[in-house]
């Protein structure tokens, strides 16, 4: 379990293809490499990846064929930038929201718009998960915790402050650049019980009545 909010950057250094699947060694920028254990979750570009390797201030994941595919880390090359937090401890400040590292859905960025000293993007949003995305509720963009600013049935608003911009890699976002998306683990499953229940789906107006976007109670 992680909350959403980007401890370290790292690079990938390489990536080696094996059985489908692909071992991905990344160095990070900061992230105490040596104090990692075998086995330990690391989430990277909000994709939760587990520590097969370390040392040489290098980690090495393997990511398996499903990952490759429902992720952007398909496309990764060496090179590749991506965001890096390890997991969440209970004593730890829950600064974000609770974020699992189990991708939903692969979006891609729409529009990129300076506001203020920060940037407001719009980005694509897959039919499957469009009913879990609330206004004011929360999502996990490459692993970073934001709050949605404004939903509709195929797209979405996050506001980036300046902090989020430096530190994270959505700073180099811009029109075209697919990201990883995690919806609120609430919302997952209060769509799943209320399919069980016969409940035909998750409609805006129900969000609306459960105290998501305007109009909540």
């Amino acid at each position: 379990m992680f909350t959403g909010l980007i401890t370290d950057l790292g690079v990938v250094e390489r990536l080696d293809p094996r059985g489908g699947g692909a071992r991905i060694t990344i160095r990070p920028g900061a992230l105490p490499v040596d104090e990692l254990v075998l086995g330990e979750s690391v989430a990277c570009n909000g994709a939760c990846l587990t520590v097969v390797e370390r040392g040489g201030g290098r980690m090495s994941f393997d990511a398996v064929p499903e990952t490759l595919a429902r992720t952007t880390l398909g496309s990764w090359r060496s090179g590749t930038r991506v965001n890096l937090e390890r997991a969440l401890r209970l004593s730890d400040r829950l600064g974000g929201h609770m974020v699992q590292g189990h991708v939903d859905a692969v979006g891609k960025v729409l529009a990129r718009v300076a506001e203020g000293q920060g940037a407001r993007l719009t980005v694509s949003l897959p039919a499957a998960i469009a009913p879990l995305v609330a206004e004011k509720g929360s999502i996990a963009i490459d692993g970073v915790s934001l709050t949605v600013a404004r939903a509709l049935r195929d797209r979405f608003e996050v506001a980036l402050i300046p902090e989020t911009l430096s530190r994270t890699v959505l700073g180099d976002a811009a029109p075209g650049t697919p990201v990883n998306l995690e919806v609120d683990v609430v919302a997952r499953h209060v769509a799943r019980l209320r399919e069980f229940a016969g409940v035909a789906g998750v409609t805006e107006g129900s969000l609306k009545d459960w105290g998501y976007g305007e109009g909540g109670r």
